[in-house]
């Protein structure tokens, strides 16, 4: 029992004496400890939750807050007592703050999962969510608000990097293909509706499988996204540069004046991505084509201007690559008879369409016909002739220059021993090597396979490379070509000249042959620029005492300047055009060589 004892001092017949009076407060006592315990659990949630929880006046003012929400903030309890909820609010959501609290005051219904952004003293944002409910009186008047969150801050960022992954490529941080397509949306809105010009630049890196293929994936990221952090800064702020996976980016250019503007940004890209780049500890260059659509007059719409840039890009491929080309009907058409290409020379091989027309290759010293070059020919009964420069660069782009390539290795050696069995002289056959063959992992097998199954001798088999295509990954090159050059297969660098190889570099390689390009022939001797590369070249092949041998020789001055300047062998239609095996055989019978003469 609790007792409450009141004493009064009294003055009784003369004396002190005291007046005691007893109240029975148990009850009482009951109650507040019931209400300190009440208090004591209240605080004890408030403190240990997991959630943040404040109470503001009605005027915003914060009169209590627990732990939580005070290092959420970020502030100190002097700082944070009493002031004003929108202090700490982004300056851009105040009227919206504002709005909720007047909103719960109208109506006395809560407001749950209302997102808040904080801003700390550090400057740092805090994302979070909150319930704020109104703070009643017994009367049921609201004297002001009370909040329960929590910290989204993780989620939130968890949420934004998830929308970055879905638009963005994660190599090169470029924005995607899907996010390029709602930005190019977009753009062809706002040029409708202002009546303004927009362009879309398709890119593909001509060079890139190459570099892929021989110095392995890592090199060709490591290119990607050298070729992407060049892009994005060469280009203007306003523009956009995508890449759509693979080696193909494209570029949004918005508010376009004139034709002449795109082609000045497309001429600059073309500079920045063919300078060279130091990919794990070698010089690569790229080049790239560029395909150009206008809107609106390529196209209204996404598709029609993503597919006439491609067509445009393919079409600036033919014409050479390292150039950029504007989509036109003429380019359309061209397209059109490219994939028709394409269809019909997956067939050719099986319905063999294919033939082979072979060109000699002339000794200067004997006058002897010693060598041929097997060219491919291809009689289409849908298209009709088609030439090597048309469906050429479709079988590499295919990889259907595989299949067909082996096929021409084995019917040039089965033909070589035919001549042979005719009585005719030997002589060495060059068949050209694509780097998708070079690559290719049953090279050696199919090699093999041909000089078995034709009987031909292997000193008799001559594989022609490009310059460039050694030139990429020169370690991994001289090993195919040293398991080449151990079956007793000779080897020889077509083009030379058109590269970046150096005598240092090419007396590494286990070749026999040096071919100067045809581009240098055709103007010596009156061009001394040319003369001058074509000297150069002969004198290289003789001091690594390499067979030299002068492609696309086509005049008695060419002939006599070749001989002059001790080259070894020609090519051209001076002597003799690419013909049919038959007529080739005539030529061996026929030809004298000087010494018999």
């Amino acid at each position: 029992m609790w007792v409450l004892e009141m004493l009064t001092s009294i003055t009784h017949k003369g004396g002190r004496a005291s007046i005691g009076s007893f109240i029975n407060i148990t009850e009482r006592k009951a109650m507040e400890e019931r209400l300190r315990q009440s208090e004591e659990r209240y605080h004890t949630i408030i403190e240990e939750m997991e959630e943040w929880y404040f109470e503001t006046d009605l005027a915003d003012n914060i009169l209590f807050y627990n732990d939580l929400f005070l290092n959420g903030l970020g502030h100190s309890h002097k700082e944070l007592t009493g002031m004003n909820f929108q202090h700490f609010i982004k300056q851009e959501d105040t009227d919206t703050v504002y709005k909720i609290f007047h909103q719960i005051y109208e109506t006395g219904e809560s407001i749950r999962n209302v997102p808040y952004d904080f801003v700390r003293p550090d400057g740092n944002t805090t994302f979070s969510e909150f319930s704020i409910f109104p703070d009643r009186d017994r009367e049921g008047k609201i004297l002001g608000f009370r909040g329960v969150g929590h910290d989204i801050t993780e989620r939130k960022r968890s949420e934004e990097r998830i929308q970055y992954l879905a638009t963005h490529d994660t190599l090169t941080d470029l924005p995607n293909r899907l996010m390029f397509s709602q930005l190019l949306n977009h753009a062809i809105q706002a040029a409708q509706r202002y009546k303004r010009q927009l362009a879309v630049i398709f890119l593909d890196l001509d060079r890139f499988k190459i570099i892929n293929d021989t110095l392995g994936h890592e090199a060709g990221d490591q290119l990607l996204q050298a070729v992407a952090m060049r892009l994005k800064q060469k280009l203007r702020a306003v523009d956009v540069v995508a890449r759509l996976g693979g080696d193909e980016f494209v570029i949004l250019i918005e508010e376009v004046n004139d034709l002449e503007q795109v082609a000045t940004v497309a001429r600059n890209v073309l500079s920045t991505v063919i300078k060279p780049v130091t990919i794990m500890g070698q010089e690569c260059r790229v080049t790239a084509s560029l395909g150009i659509s206008i809107c609106p007059e390529d196209g209204l719409d996404e598709q029609s201007l993503m597919k006439n840039a491609d067509i445009a890009m393919y079409f600036a491929k033919e014409e050479g690559k390292n150039n950029y080309q504007f989509y036109s009907e003429n380019i359309k058409a061209k397209s059109i008879e490219r994939l028709s290409i394409e269809a019909n020379l997956r067939q050719a091989l099986e319905r063999k369409e294919f033939s082979l027309h072979y060109q000699a290759k002339l000794d200067f010293k004997t006058g002897a016909i010693t060598g041929v070059e097997p060219l491919l020919r291809w009689q289409s009964p849908a298209l009709g002739s088609v030439t090597p420069l048309q469906f050429i660069p479709v079988a590499e782009e295919t990889g259907l220059i595989v299949p067909i390539g082996r096929w021409v290795l084995r019917t040039a050696c089965t033909q070589n021993v035919a001549w042979q069995r005719q009585g005719l002289p030997p002589v060495c056959m060059a068949v050209n090597l694509s780097i998708r063959q070079l690559t290719d992992t049953t090279l050696i097998e199919d090699i093999e396979a041909a000089l078995e199954d034709s009987g031909m001798a292997p000193n008799l088999l001559e594989l022609e490379i490009t310059e460039s295509m050694v030139m990429h990954n020169p370690a991994r090159m001289i090993k195919v070509l040293s398991k080449i050059k151990d079956m007793g297969v000779r080897l020889a660098i077509d083009d030379f000249g058109t590269g970046y190889s150096s005598l240092a570099q090419i007396k590494h390689f286990p070749v026999d042959t040096l071919k100067v390009d045809r581009s240098f022939i055709l103007n010596v001797p009156g061009n001394s620029e040319d003369k001058a590369i074509t000297e150069a070249i002969i004198a290289m092949g003789k001091t690594l005492s390499l067979t030299v041998v002068a492609e696309g020789v086509e005049t008695q001055e060419q002939q006599d300047f070749l001989e002059e300047h001790a080259c070894d062998q020609m090519q051209g239609f001076y002597f003799s055009k690419p013909i049919v095996p038959e007529q080739f055989a005539d030529l061996l019978r026929t030809h004298v060589p000087k010494k018999q003469r």
